[in-house]
């Protein structure tokens, strides 16, 4: 039915009504979507505050393989080769192991400004990790050179473990703890890319000595 009504002089026509009435209606629902947007940044605000210590200190973890250069953002880490031996000379003395000695030669730069990288960790195929060995001195490992940005500076890291774990091992570079205090530090996973039959022949052919005196 047709309202009867007279529509008073210079009111606007219906056709302009109904048109403004949308635009308003369309205003309210953009303003529901920032309004629901601002309740979800604010949800995922609390869920950041309830998260554990644990959680707040997970890694961010950049992953590679052998050869790759992999850029942590502060650190970079290139995984150059690795090598087996059953005994490590240094200086003063020579160590054996009834395991194996696992030797990684790595290069690493900074972005920033000097670091240290921390002793490397073994995580193996089924979760479990092994610190680098403590047999062997700091002082012939990649830990006691400063990474310095932009300039490449190598080394070596040592680890003693069973030749059970190598098949799909990978190596993990952290800075050290105390040097980095953050959420979600940066870290490097580099797999080693040893099969169960690369990891038996790397087993079966380990130097005898491995001498860490740089000649």
């Amino acid at each position: 039915m047709t309202a009867t009504d007279p529509r008073p002089s210079g009111a606007p026509s219906p056709r302009r009504s109904r048109r403004a009435a949308r635009r308003r209606g369309s205003g309210s629902r953009l303003l529901g979507v920032a309004a629901g947007l601002l309740l979800l940044s604010a949800a995922v605000g609390v869920q950041a505050i309830r998260l554990t210590p644990e959680e707040l200190s997970a890694p961010l973890t950049y992953v590679g393989a052998k050869g790759d250069t992999v850029d942590a953002k502060r650190f970079t880490v290139r995984l150059n080769s690795f090598t087996a031996a059953k005994a490590i000379k240094m200086h003063t003395k020579t160590v054996s192991t009834d395991n194996l000695f696992l030797i990684v030669d790595a290069s690493a730069k900074s972005s920033l400004k000097p670091y240290h990288l921390g002793q490397p960790v073994l995580l193996t195929a089924d979760g479990r990790r092994f610190d680098a060995t403590d047999r062997v001195d700091q002082s012939a490992t990649l830990a006691t050179k400063w990474i310095q940005p932009d300039i490449w500076a190598g080394g070596r890291f040592f680890f003693e473990v069973p030749a059970s774990v190598l098949p799909e091992a990978r190596v993990i570079f952290r800075l050290p703890p105390e040097l980095l205090v953050e959420q979600y530090p940066p870290e490097v996973e580099v797999d080693l890319g040893l099969t169960e039959e690369g990891a038996r022949k790397l087993a079966a052919t380990p130097q005898d000595v491995y001498s860490t005196v740089e000649k």
